[in-house]
C-alpha cells in the first residue's frame, strides 16, 4: 500500500473519534490538576527540610503542568468538551494555571494549524525557519540573529523566560477587544495571584517552587513543539503545492515516548493525528493511530532520533530536508554568491 493510498481514507478513520466525552474530560481535569496542586504543596513543605528535596518534586509537578497545558490546548480547539462555553471557561482556567492567555494563544495556534509547513505563510505560531537560499542572502547581522535564535541554549534556555514574561504578556497590533482584554486580565490575575502567594508563603519560597515548575514546563513545551516539526525529512512546500493532509502526516511526527511520558504530555506525541484533525481530544489520539494504517505512515521518531534535530537549522528546498549551517549545500550557495558579488580580476 502506497502512502497516497493509505491516506486517501483518513476522514473515515478519524471521524468516529472527533467527539468529546464529558466523563473522560472531567476525569482528566481531576487526575491532572489535583496531583499538580498536591505536588506544589509538598514541594513547598519540603523546603523546610532541603531545597534539593523540593527540586525533584518540582520536576514532576512541571510534567503535570505540561499536561494541564495540553488540556488547555484541547480547549482552544473546542475539542475537550462538547459545549463551546465549557471549553472556553476550562481553557481560561487551565491557561491561567499554565500562565497563558486563552484568546491570544488560541488565535496564534489556529494560524499555526492553517499554515504549518507552508513556506509562503510562515511567521505566526511557528519556529522561525529559513531556507538555504533565504539564509545566504541575508545581511550579516540578520544571519547572526538567526544563528542565535536557532542555538539550542537560546531556544530552550532563554526561550521559556521570553515566552512566559514577554511574548504572551503583550497583544499583537491587530488583536480584537476580546483578545486584548483576555491577555491583560490574565496578566493582572497572575500578578495578583503570585503576589498573594509571595505574601502568604514568602517570595523566596514561592519562587523556589513555582519558578522551576514554570521554567521546566515551558522548556518541555518548546521541545515538543520543536521536535515534532523540525525533523530531517519533514514536509515544506510553497502555497501553490502545499497540502493540508501532507503537512499533517509528513510535516508532523509521531513521537514515540514511553507510555507514562505520553500520558504526561497528553498524547501530543501523536502530533500527526492532532494536525490532521484538531477536533480529536487528546485521550483519543492513540486509538486513532493504532486503528488506522494511514496514521501509521507518519514519520516515527524516538528519543535518540529526536536529539539529532538539534543540528537542523535550514530547509534545503532542492533535496527536501533539513540541514545544518555547515552543510555542503549551504557552503556552495555562499561561495556562488560571493563570486557574483566580488568580480574576478581582468
Amino acid at each position: 500500500m502506497t502512502k497516497q493510498e493509505a491516506t486517501s481514507g483518513w476522514k473515515a478513520d478519524v471521524a468516529p473519534y472527533e467527539k468529546a466525552s464529558t466523563r473522560r474530560s472531567i476525569g482528566q481535569l481531576l487526575n491532572t490538576i489535583l496531583p499538580f496542586l498536591a505536588l506544589w504543596i509538598v514541594a513547598y513543605l519540603s523546603l523546610s527540610i532541603s531545597y534539593w528535596l523540593a527540586l525533584p518534586i518540582d520536576v514532576i509537578a512541571a510534567l503535570f503542568l505540561v499536561r494541564i497545558f495540553i488540556l488547555f490546548h484541547d480547549c482552544t480547539h473546542h475539542s475537550f468538551f462538547k459545549n463551546r462555553l465549557a471549553n472556553e471557561i476550562t481553557g481560561i482556567v487551565t491557561g491561567f494555571l499554565a500562565s497563558f492567555p486563552y484568546e491570544q494563544w488560541k488565535h496564534e495556534h489556529a494560524i499555526h494549524h492553517a499554515t504549518s509547513s507552508n513556506l509562503s505563510r510562515r511567521g505566526t505560531g511557528d519556529i522561525w525557519t529559513l531556507t538555504i537560499d533565504e539564509y545566504v542572502v541575508l545581511p550579516l547581522v540578520s544571519r547572526i540573529t538567526y544563528r542565535v535564535y536557532r542555538n539550542p541554549f537560546v531556544m530552550f534556555g532563554i526561550g521559556p523566560v521570553y515566552m512566559l514574561l514577554v511574548a504572551y504578556r503583550y497583544n499583537r497590533k491587530s488583536a480584537g477587544r476580546k483578545e486584548r482584554l483576555n491577555t491583560h486580565l490574565t496578566s493582572a490575575a497572575l500578578i495578583v495571584f503570585f503576589g498573594a502567594l509571595a505574601w502568604l508563603l514568602g517570595w523566596r519560597q514561592m519562587l523556589m517552587v513555582e519558578g522551576p515548575i514554570l521554567y521546566l514546563s515551558a522548556m518541555v513545551g518548546i521541545w515538543l513543539f520543536y521536535v515534532q516539526h523540525q525533523f530531517e525529512d519533514t514536509y515544506f512546500e510553497h502555497a501553490a503545492q502545499w497540502s493540508y493532509v501532507r503537512a499533517a502526516l509528513e510535516g508532523s511526527s509521531y513521537y514515540q515516548l514511553p507510555r507514562i511520558l505520553q500520558w504526561m504530555v497528553g498524547n501530543i506525541g501523536y502530533h500527526h493525528i492532532h494536525h490532521l484533525s484538531p477536533r480529536v481530544p487528546n485521550y483519543s489520539l492513540r486509538q486513532v493511530h493504532e486503528g488506522s494504517p494511514a496514521m501509521q505512515q507518519a514519520t516515527a521518531i524516538g528519543w535518540r532520533t529526536s536529539l539529532k534535530s538539534l543540528k537542523y537549522r535550514l530547509w534545503d528546498e532542492k533535496n527536501k530536508r533539513f540541514v545544518g549551517f555547515s552543510h555542503g549545500a549551504v557552503l556552495q550557495k555562499k561561495r556562488r554568491l560571493q563570486r557574483v558579488r566580488i568580480p574576478g580580476s581582468a
